[in-house]
């Protein structure tokens, strides 16, 4: 019988690669946590959306009248024309919703129920579940020059390619993995307007990326960035710690203060810093440990990190 997470009701699978059973059985936890949405007239379906987002189409300008939105004003036919223009927009009935995979190597690692790889695989299912509920479409993609990304569809066919992406990506480091950075620039030349973002990484690489492309990105769209660590990672033994590298045992003494101080900068300070700076420009970030579980960032305000 398979292992199933009580969190979830879902198989648990090893915890060492994504299956895509236990991806699909996180349908049943993100339906159950979050209701459709409502229709103009009270059905379940999709709704109209306001002027910043899901999914704004540009459709026109017309010149500027008193009360328009300043926003919006098209300063390239204000340029052209001498006479300020502003620009009209009509909502798409669909938004779409880009999952962006970090596939970095250091994810493929954990201490606890499961690898930081599959606790994204999982974190992202819910999210893929969810924005079917919601009646978007679905996308995916991660760094890489070669591999296309999963192109956008909605319904069950959308999340059922989704998934499966990331039971491939997340069964082990793709080779030609060329980084976040690489998946954020690909997401910014792809998205139009009004898109929701959800990136799946790890914080240390989320902390390199440009603090402009977060903020270009948050911007235009509603992005919310999963950061998942291992429990070891936040809060190591002050002992020793042996670990197993390239065939060697490195240990370290956390009991050294200058050791511990080098520890927390490489995996806590990037959290610290992240919260503060992004949390302040409009992106939700949450922080997943690979414990957790896996639909626990629903319904919630994003948590501080405690050193």
């Amino acid at each position: 019988m398979a292992a199933v997470d009580d969190a979830t009701r879902a198989p648990a699978g090893n915890g060492l690669q994504p299956t895509l059973a236990e991806l699909v059985a996180l349908r049943a936890s993100a339906h159950r946590s979050v209701p459709p949405r409502r229709g103009r007239h009270g059905l379940a379906g999709q709704a109209p959306s306001p002027m910043r987002g899901r999914g704004m189409e540009y459709a026109e300008s017309r010149e500027y009248v008193a009360g328009d939105d300043a926003r919006h004003i098209d300063w390239r036919v204000t340029a052209r024309s001498g006479r300020a223009h502003t620009k009209l927009f009509q909502a798409e009935r669909e938004r779409l919703t880009l999952l962006v995979a970090d596939t970095d190597p250091v994810l493929y690692f954990g201490t606890r129920v499961r690898f930081k790889s599959v606790q994204a695989a999982r974190v992202g299912a819910v999210a893929a579940w969810l924005a079917q509920r919601q009646g978007d479409r679905l996308a995916a993609l991660r760094g890489s020059r070669t591999a296309p990304p999963i192109a956008p569809a909605g319904g069950t066919r959308g999340v059922l390619r989704v998934l499966d992406a990331l039971t491939r990506w997340y069964a082990q480091p793709p080779a030609d993995d060329a980084g976040l950075e690489v998946a954020l620039e690909q997401a910014t030349r792809l998205l139009r307007p009004g898109a929701r973002v959800v990136v799946l990484a790890d914080p240390g690489r989320a902390a390199a990326v440009p603090l402009a492309r977060w903020t270009g990105l948050a911007m235009h769209h509603d992005v919310q960035l999963m950061l998942l660590v291992d429990p070891l990672e936040l809060a190591p033994p002050d002992s020793l710690l042996p670990f197993q590298a390239q065939g060697r045992t490195v240990t370290l003494d956390l009991a050294d203060g200058g050791v511990h101080a080098q520890w927390h900068q490489r995996f806590v300070a990037p959290l610290e810093t992240l919260q503060q700076t992004l949390g302040a420009r409009r992106l939700q970030v949450q922080v997943i440990a690979s414990d957790d579980p896996s639909d626990a960032w629903l319904g919630t305000n994003p948590t501080p990190v405690v050193a």
